[in-house]
């Protein structure tokens, strides 16, 4: 090693680049046709938005703090959304199958989430969140507990999203290496 640092950029980060160039052109093409009767392209985002909104950030947030932390889900949503689209591409590549990309998703949700908790708990009531309402006795059990589940639930999902986009191209590739282990190109009608 030469002590050089290499910054060329990737597959992934072409494809992050590519899915953010096109997001943005679709999302601000779909504002700029707002009208009271929403119809074509404006129409379909709205609806991705409004789902957002009342199946994830009401649903599991709330009626008092939904609304706040929806920006964020449907940057979140609408950004996992193009970036897996244009992994189906011919030759291109899905930037969440890079764990890189992942593991910055969780950790900006994980202080989102976190800074949120503080700010409507106070920091006195979310320290006390974290003893899970059992008897001072069990806290030297429960805070260390709290403390685990508050870093696997990004964990989680930042493994389940990354092995989901690999376990696909694994599959594919192989479902076309059948064609080469069995030697026949006519295996490659049944993959």
């Amino acid at each position: 090693m030469d002590g050089k640092l290499d910054m060329t950029p990737t597959k992934h980060l072409i494809m992050m680049w590519l899915a953010t160039l096109v997001l943005l052109v679709v999302v601000f093409s779909a504002v700029g046709k707002r009208s009271v009767i929403p119809k074509g392209l404006y129409n379909f985002v709205e609806l991705l938005v409004s789902f957002v909104r009342n199946e994830i950030a009401l649903k599991n947030i709330g009626e008092k703090d939904g609304d706040r932390f929806v920006p964020y889900l449907v940057t979140a949503f609408f950004f996992i959304l193009f970036v897996n689209l244009f992994g189906l591409l011919p030759f291109a590549a899905t930037a969440t199958g890079n764990l890189a990309v992942t593991v910055t998703m969780a950790l900006f949700t994980f202080f989102i989430t976190q800074y949120a908790g503080i700010k409507s708990m106070g920091i006195v009531g979310f320290l006390s969140h974290l003893t899970g309402g059992v008897h001072w006795a069990l806290w030297v059990i429960m805070v260390p507990v709290e403390i685990l589940g508050l870093f696997t639930k990004p964990f989680a999902l930042t493994v389940r999203l990354f092995a989901n986009m690999i376990a696909g191209h694994i599959v594919i590739l192989s479902l076309i290496g059948l064609i080469f282990a069995l030697g026949s190109p006519w295996v490659a009608f049944g993959s």
